[in-house]
């Protein structure tokens, strides 16, 4: 066990993307005895952070902006790349779309105005980029196109993106303590502000005095209790993708003991297809984001009825995998069939769905798979069976009437389900080919919640929480990252997580240590 500072200017409680920004920023804007916290045991290092794929939604000006930024990348592979700019206005209308125009304005624009600010920031203290080849781009005609808005990557990932993040606090001089869980907020009578904070590690109780303390502890995913509370019936059967830290402890301290506003959308998660033989109650941190499953816009999704229950091509994967989860999760035994023929196969993300990673259903024929997936759960192989065979003449009818049209998966390419001819009660409007060509892959795939979006009410300007009894800032408390309520409802566009918390725990470990100033010469106010 590390040493307990006895001198504290600014406390983060939690220790993943959002909380080392916090601090980072708080160090870098001058504060001096700068303390993260962390629940989690060292070995658990990096909270939800740690299991991303460690995309990074920003706004940017096409590839010339983000070339300076990148480690790889040459000359000759970016003649080869066919990058869009992603505009201001592109991000916003994103979020507002995804977010079902709930999203608070001030949040959003500030995440959207900030966002190519913070990722350069990020780049400056060490973090690595890379443009995101395996997980954004296709390869189509000799080019590599990206798609959805997004094309940053951290190197290795989420682990790569925690390592850079404590090598940075390492130089900036910050003190990590893991094992260390906050338990209360005590605060000042006279000033409205948090006094104190007290924690507790393996040896006892300590109280420390931070000028500013800092909430970055992620929400309550973890929590099969709080899931079923706030998300409703069933969300105990998810599977945890992420930390098994992230309980909504520092939530509930927040709001127990100052009485912190609540905001956002409490019923809402980020939740994804997820290997249904994964861990139940964490994610694995070997195996980390590989239990993802998001090629289904690339085949179809069956229930155990076998029954379709999504339109797979509704949109672009990156807008629609976080609540394809939810999805799976109503359907008859809380999992479902993901399937391809040979033709798109080739298509499917590496890392997802190798070898020795899924358990891969194979079948020279529509009718042997299916028997081979009723060994698995499958309650109605007839009808999974004619549901991909309706499909099949449905995209038939289509191609007839459209035979000009190409599938390309780096866009909506409008291969659909629905002609004159033919139409299904649930179209697939995008990506639409035939399941003709065996040999036939399944995948079982269930729901992995990844985080929550209820949170705590913040001001946009300085992430200083809101208090529910005066609705003005608890003086030198701040929130960042999955705390932060407000910011995405019902969905989110991919890659914006990462980007909110290096945004809003910038913001707020300037707040802090601009607090911390003013608390030592309370003259500077002026």
């Amino acid at each position: 066990m590390s040493p307990i500072p006895t001198d504290v200017d600014v406390l983060v409680i939690g220790g993943g993307n959002a909380g080392f920004c916090s601090a980072i920023s708080a160090a870098e804007s001058g504060a001096r005895h700068v303390l993260l916290i962390d629940s989690c045991p060292e070995e658990w290092a990096g909270g939800n952070t740690y299991f991303t794929a460690g995309a990074f939604r920003t706004v940017h000006h096409g590839l010339s902006d983000i070339l300076p930024i990148v480690n790889n990348l040459d000359k000759e592979l970016a003649a080869k790349i066919d990058v869009e700019p992603y505009t201001a206005t592109n991000f916003a209308d994103d979020i507002a779309r995804i977010c079902v125009g709930r999203s608070d304005p001030d949040l959003s624009r500030t995440l959207v105005d900030e966002s190519n600010a913070a990722v350069k920031w990020l780049a400056k203290n060490g973090v690595r980029f890379q443009l995101s080849f395996n997980r954004q781009a296709y390869e189509i005609d000799g080019r590599f196109k990206f798609w959805g808005g997004l094309c940053l990557k951290t190197q290795d990932g989420g682990k790569g993106l925690i390592e850079d993040h404590r090598q940075s606090a390492r130089r900036l001089g910050i003190n990590v303590l893991f094992s260390t869980a906050a338990k209360r907020l005590v605060v000042d009578v006279a000033s409205k502000g948090v006094s104190s904070v007290v924690v507790e590690n393996l040896d006892g109780e300590y109280q420390f005095r931070p000028k500013a303390v800092i909430l970055a502890a992620g929400g309550f995913e973890a929590n099969p209790r709080m899931r079923s509370q706030y998300l409703g019936p069933d969300w105990d059967f998810a599977k945890v993708r992420g930390t098994p830290y992230n309980d909504g402890t520092c939530l509930e301290m927040a709001i127990r003991d100052v009485s912190a506003k609540q905001a956002g959308n409490w019923s809402g998660c980020h939740s994804v297809a997820w290997d249904a033989n994964a861990p139940a109650n964490s994610g694995d941190r070997a195996i980390s984001n590989e239990f993802t499953k998001s090629g289904y816009p690339l085949g179809l999704m069956l229930n155990l009825e076998g029954d379709r229950f999504v339109g797979e091509g509704v949109d672009m994967r990156n807008y629609t995998y976080a609540i394809f989860g939810k999805a799976i999760l109503a359907q008859p035994g809380h999992t479902a069939f993901q399937v391809w023929d040979s033709q798109m196969t080739p298509w499917l993300r590496e890392e997802e769905y190798r070898d020795g990673i899924v358990e891969k259903v194979t079948a020279p024929s529509l009718e042997e798979l299916a028997q081979k997936c009723a060994k698995r759960g499958l309650r109605n192989a007839d009808r999974f069976v004619d549901t991909i065979t309706e499909y099949n003449e449905a995209v038939a009818a289509f191609q007839e009437e459209n035979a000009g049209l190409k599938h390309d998966p780096s866009l909506k390419d409008g291969l659909s389900t629905q002609s004159s001819k033919r139409k299904l009660a649930l179209a697939k409007s995008n990506w639409a080919t035939p399941l003709t060509h065996g040999p036939y892959l399944a995948v079982k795939v269930t729901c992995g919640v990844t985080f929550t979006f209820g949170g705590l009410a913040i001001d946009h300007q300085t992430a200083g929480v809101i208090s529910s009894t005066t609705n003005s800032t608890v003086p030198g408390l701040y929130c960042a990252g999955e705390m932060l309520g407000g910011l995405f409802y019902d969905n989110y566009p991919g890659g914006s997580g990462l980007t909110s918390g290096a945004v809003f725990g910038r913001r707020a470990g300037r707040a802090a240590a601009r607090h911390v100033r003013e608390s030592r010469n309370p003259t500077a106010r002026i």
